[in-house]
């Protein structure tokens, strides 16, 4: 006899959840499974393929990305754990005139060899740079040390986030306003309007 009841058939697959969050500034909508990742929703819903899928464990660090203000593994992070948040990947790093300072300096050290890790790391040095704005050598070490390169980049790469945080500070020190300073006295020597050009002067 068959209940009136509905049911759900054994093994059946669960029905996709509604899915909202903040993506690089933009509000962005997905329908998604329970055992989805941020990662697949970001690359296969959204298709920002730039977060890089590699080991799925948390290991590598190819698929940092910023998640309401701190860097983590979106492969660890399921997509609906993530309901309301703020994300940035590495799409969201540009300003709108060109590369920031942080991906200028890569470019600069030459700190992208074969370049597959270099999305991670950039999103991994931004979170730093913006909890750490002028870190030391150890703090960019440790704030990096869950991003693999297979390379072996690591001096360059490290040198790039230096720079980057010195070009980020600059701005600042130039615009700092200047100390009043006292008045000025009358220039040394004679006044130069007084003094005859001596290529027109009589001899």
């Amino acid at each position: 006899m068959t209940s009136g009841t509905a049911h759900t058939s054994v093994g059946a697959e669960p029905p996709d959840s509604p899915l909202e969050l903040t993506v690089n500034g933009r509000p962005r909508r997905a329908l998604v499974r329970s055992h989805h990742t941020l990662l697949e929703v970001l690359r296969t819903d959204l298709g920002l393929t730039g977060t890089k899928e590699c080991c799925l464990v948390g290991e590598c660090g190819a698929c940092t990305v910023i998640l309401d203000g701190r860097s983590v593994d979106a492969c660890l992070v399921l997509a609906l754990e993530a309901a309301g948040s703020d994300v940035v990947t590495i799409e969201g790093l540009a300003a709108a005139d060109g590369l920031d300072a942080l991906q200028q300096a890569f470019l600069d050290h030459g700190a992208a060899q074969c370049g597959f890790c270099i999305p991670g790391q950039l999103v991994a040095a931004r979170a730093l740079l913006q909890a750490i704005p002028e870190p030391s050598r150890a703090e960019v070490e440790d704030g990096l040390a869950g991003n693999l390169c297979r390379c072996a980049g690591y001096e360059q790469i490290i040198e790039a986030v230096l720079d980057a945080a010195e070009r980020q500070a600059r701005p600042a020190a130039v615009h700092a306003p200047e100390r009043a300073s006292a008045p000025k006295g009358p220039p040394a020597g004679p006044d130069p309007a007084s003094v005859p050009d001596a290529r027109v002067a009589p001899q």
